[in-house]
């Protein structure tokens, strides 16, 4: 990527600039995932000293799990983030950032959990459970 990317939640409250991308897209079929969306999650992973967030009050953590939680914008419901405890890395949504984004979708994972409706064919690698 050679400049920064900017995206946002839905309703703009809450706005984003990536400096650089520490990974590309990854598709994630768990069921986690698919119940907080409705579908899927396709996330890029940077590290958290390469974004910068505005309107963080407008920010909700929800804890997922316990060993991460998902981000999300309290006005709108737009998924934004999704975070390992004690990581200095974030996962954020690809489809928040604007286009022309510069990201690609590499690969699969828990796709032992995908939706019984839809068939993975894009030839990507897949991973029953993460990679």
């Amino acid at each position: 990527m050679s400049h920064p990317h900017t995206g946002s939640c839905l309703c703009g409250k809450v706005t984003l600039e990536v400096s650089r991308y520490d990974r590309d897209v990854v598709a994630c079929h768990c069921t986690q995932c698919r119940k907080q969306t409705g579908h899927m999650v396709a996330a890029f992973r940077i590290k958290d000293a390469e974004m910068t967030v505005q309107g963080e009050e407008h920010l909700k953590w929800y804890a997922a799990s316990e060993t991460a939680k998902r981000g999300f914008c309290q006005h709108c419901a737009s998924i934004l983030f999704w975070k390992r405890n004690n990581t200095d890395t974030t996962s954020v949504m690809a489809g928040c950032m604007d286009n022309p984004t510069d990201l690609k979708l590499v690969k699969h994972i828990f796709t032992a959990d995908k939706g019984d409706y839809y068939e993975i064919t894009d030839g990507l690698p897949q991973y029953e459970q993460s990679d």
